[in-house]
């Protein structure tokens, strides 16, 4: 349970650190399946009028050939993010042929493991890494787990923010140790009460009967071809969801980026024997990177992540132990099929309250004990989230998810006045989900049921619906002809970057 951070927020305010925060910066990466128009994976390549999977640096695949991924860049005014994300959308909806952008996070029905495509990105070296990377998470977890879609939020607070916050602190370290610490400390609290965005934000609490395909579950049936839990919030990131029997014994710290650093670089060279009998190389081709718990640290499932851009030939690690952590990743927020774009500006103001007062609350390192409680709270809120006597964990004993929700929203209230002095809207966003606390059934996996129920559809043709609605309106909203020439020039660099890569030129 959290303490007061009035005194901390007085201390922002009397040191001038309020204005810096209208200087956040966020990004986003939304990945999203392509479909038939009758609901079915696509099978094709990545479209070729829409780049160069390797090198553009906006659109993308994620694990799949069908998996698209949309980057925008990293900006200071939210419009502006979610106005270049929407632009994204309007481009590949006219672009595609007979298909459409599905607009949830569990995927439409699947016709088995082999009907998920692998991504392809041509035969240069970096090419070929980056499939055998995911030929690797095919042989470890197989397909159907990776065409999952998230989105996923990048934040970052402006040097000007640090500095005057070290100063406060009265910390000595460099500039890069000392917003490291901040980030992780920031980091331990998101696990601590990340559970509040699964409740409010969560919306897979159904999904197709093909994702299970044929594995032991404890779902319930809805329609002929849809299974939920019916107080689920979060399938996607339930035990349903990313499933991984080897991480499930790593313990990654998040004291420090040392022992952060530490833990990942041991799983990345200890090999793990079922994936040694995989075997690397087998008949001349290759399975899998390596045969380690990690084959690359973003291998790593997290639902938060410390970044920084790396350099050309830099892994992630190396990058963060050279110049410390530039922002964070949250990555445990679900597509809203409800919203255009998955996600809006109110929500994007929470979050930024939300972090902020992961920062600015005491962050102490988490134990042992400490983690596997909020690992059963996690459990508890994406299978049980919306259930009325919900009871989550603390360290004084159990407390109902309603009365810690409405603690946390007080504290959220108070940063959010402190936003509204360096933005707008910040209070508003709060008061906007605050009904929700009581109210489970007008959460986005409440709203997902009552559709699915009242419309007596399956998960599959409900959301199929809402992606063929979709692309009608990306298709009456052309682009300007400055934006289409923008993004057809990236087509035609990102094509020819790749085959520089190749040597063909």
């Amino acid at each position: 349970m959290t303490l007061s951070l009035t005194p901390r927020l007085t201390q922002l305010a009397n040191a001038d650190l309020i204005q810096p925060l209208a200087h956040i910066k966020r990004g986003i990466e939304k990945e999203a399946l392509r479909v038939t128009t009758d609901g079915l994976l696509a099978q094709n390549p990545h479209p070729y009028n829409l780049g160069s999977a390797l090198t553009h640096p906006h659109i993308t695949t994620d694990y799949s050939e069908s998996l698209l991924e949309f980057i925008t860049p990293a900006v200071e005014s939210i419009d502006d993010t979610l106005d270049f994300l929407q632009q994204l959308h309007r481009y590949t909806a006219t672009e595609l042929t007979a298909q459409n952008i599905w607009p949830a996070s569990m995927p439409c029905a699947l016709q088995g493991n082999d009907s998920v495509p692998i991504a392809q990105y041509g035969s240069s070296v970096q090419g070929q890494m980056k499939h055998t990377y995911r030929r690797g998470l095919d042989m470890r977890y197989g397909r159907i787990m990776q065409s999952i879609a998230g989105i996923h939020f990048n934040f970052s607070l402006p040097d000007s923010f640090w500095q005057g916050y070290q100063t406060l602190q009265g910390n000595q370290d460099s500039l890069a140790d000392f917003r490291s610490a901040q980030y992780f400390a920031l980091i331990r609290n998101f696990r601590r009460y990340g559970w509040l965005l699964l409740y409010l934000f969560g919306a897979s609490p159904a999904l197709s009967r093909s994702f299970v395909d044929g594995r032991a579950h404890q779902l319930a049936s809805l329609g002929s071809d849809t299974l939920y839990m019916p107080y689920a919030t979060s399938l996607r990131m339930s035990g349903f969801g990313y499933q991984n029997d080897a991480q499930a014994s790593l313990n990654v710290s998040t004291n420090n980026l040392a022992e952060y650093s530490r833990d990942l670089t041991q799983a990345l060279h200890t090999p793990h024997a079922p994936y040694t009998r995989i075997g690397v190389e087998v008949n001349g081709e290759k399975r899998q990177l390596n045969d380690n718990i990690l084959q690359i640290e973003n291998e790593y499932y997290s639902d938060i992540r410390p970044k920084r851009v790396t350099h050309a030939g830099e892994t992630p690690l190396q990058a963060m132990n050279d110049r410390g952590v530039e922002y964070i990743e949250v990555r445990n927020l679900d597509i809203n099929p409800m919203l255009a774009l998955g996600i809006d500006d109110t929500q994007i103001r929470f979050l930024d309250t939300f972090l902020l007062f992961c920062l600015l609350q005491d962050s102490p390192e988490i134990g042992e004990q400490e983690q596997q409680r909020l690992a059963r709270n996690h459990t508890r809120v994406t299978e049980q989230g919306r259930c009325p006597d919900l009871l989550l964990e603390t360290a004084n004993g159990e407390l109902s998810r309603s009365a810690w929700s409405e603690q946390l929203f007080a504290e959220l209230d108070a940063i959010a006045e402190l936003l509204d002095q360096a933005g707008s809207g910040y209070s508003e966003a709060i008061q906007h989900y605050k009904p929700l606390l009581q109210q489970p059934e007008l959460t986005p996996s409440g709203l997902m049921l009552t559709q699915l129920v009242a419309n007596n559809q399956d998960h599959s043709d409900w959301v199929g619906q809402r992606a063929t609605e979709l692309t009608a309106q990306w298709k009456k909203m052309p682009l300007s002809a400055a934006q289409s020439d923008y993004f057809k020039q990236l087509v035609s660099s990102s094509h020819a970057e790749q085959q520089k890569l190749e040597g063909k030129v």
